[in-house]
Parts: structure tokens; sequence; C-alpha cells
């Protein structure tokens, strides 16, 4: 069984910002569903390419993702090689992605959060850059809305996404990051 978590902020007021860019992938990918919620999540579980896939979008807020992810680990026996967190990062160039484990936060709250309550860092992240502005407080900046030029770089890039959780999901975390680590 395969976890692919989607980090962002629930509400309307959140929608299109950069920290929400893992809801934003999660939707694109599955597209209509219905999402049901479930230990602190919006969560859907299916089967893709005959293994069974749950995808969850926290309803924690951001700072306490880790508490969602945990509840769905510990409760399916998900092992941590099986997780892939999808994330923001303010560290790259804004469009530019790279699949990582074994990392750090890097200063992200919510991946903190995930680590501290895996006791691990051990799971797969697929982390997309979202620039910075040194002018603009970082609190400001990751929950603001995406301009018109970044929103459609983005989007250039939704298909990509799709086939690197295809990926995930069939081939793990170590196969993915041979394939997609070079852009």
């Amino acid at each position: 069984m395969k976890l692919v978590v989607g980090l962002g902020n629930p509400g309307r007021e959140y929608k299109n910002t950069r920290h929400n860019i893992g809801f934003m992938v999660l939707d694109h990918y599955l597209g209509k569903i219905d999402w049901k919620s479930k230990m602190e999540s919006y969560f859907y579980q299916t089967e893709v390419n005959t293994e069974q896939v749950i995808f969850i979008k926290p309803l924690t807020y951001m700072n306490l993702s880790g508490l969602a992810v945990s509840k769905i680990v510990n409760f399916y026996k998900i092992s941590l090689k099986d997780i892939l967190i999808i994330q923001d990062d303010l560290d790259m160039k804004f469009g530019t992605y790279k699949i990582k484990r074994n990392s750090s936060s890097g200063g992200h709250n919510g991946i903190k959060s995930i680590i501290s309550e895996l006791h691990s860092d051990e799971f797969g992240r697929l982390k997309i850059g979202i620039g910075k502005n040194t002018q603009v407080p970082t609190d400001k900046y990751v929950l603001s809305k995406f301009s018109s030029d970044e929103l459609e770089n983005f989007t250039s890039n939704l298909d990509i996404f799709n086939e690197i959780i295809n990926t995930f999901i069939s081939n793990g975390i170590e196969e993915t990051m041979l394939k997609y680590n070079n852009n």
C-alpha cells in the first residue's frame, strides 16, 4: 500500500496559494472525486496499476500536518518507503522540482511536523520550487496567491507531476528519484 500526501491548508482563502501546491497537484492528478473526511484529512483510497493507494490532504493546517499523516501511517501500517509527500519549497527556483528521501525539513514547518510525528525523515518527497521574495516576509509569501505567469508555469508541469506520482506508485521512491532528478 502506498500513501501520497499533498500538503496545504484547508479553506477557500488558501486556494491557489504557494503553500497549497500539494493540494493542487493531487486535485489535478485525481480529477473530480468525492473526498471523504477521515483521520483529520481529506481521504481517498483507490487502486492504481494494481497497487492500493491512499491519497490525503491533511485538514490540520500546514504546521500540524504530521498529526494527520501519522494517524494514517499508523492505522494502515504503511512503510516509510511507501510514502510520498508533495510540498512547496522556498529555496528552489520557481517551477523546478526534485524528488528526495532522507533529508531535513529545510525549514518547512509541515515537513518538520511530519518528521517529528513519524520519528524519521526516510519518506519520499516531491519538492516543488516556489521561489523566494526577500521583499515579503516568508509567512506572507507562502500564503500569497500565484501570479498569472506563475500559475501558467505551474500548470505546465502538472503532467510531469502526474508521471512522477505514477512512477512512485509503480516503482517506488528510489527509481522515481533516478528517473526524474535530472531536471
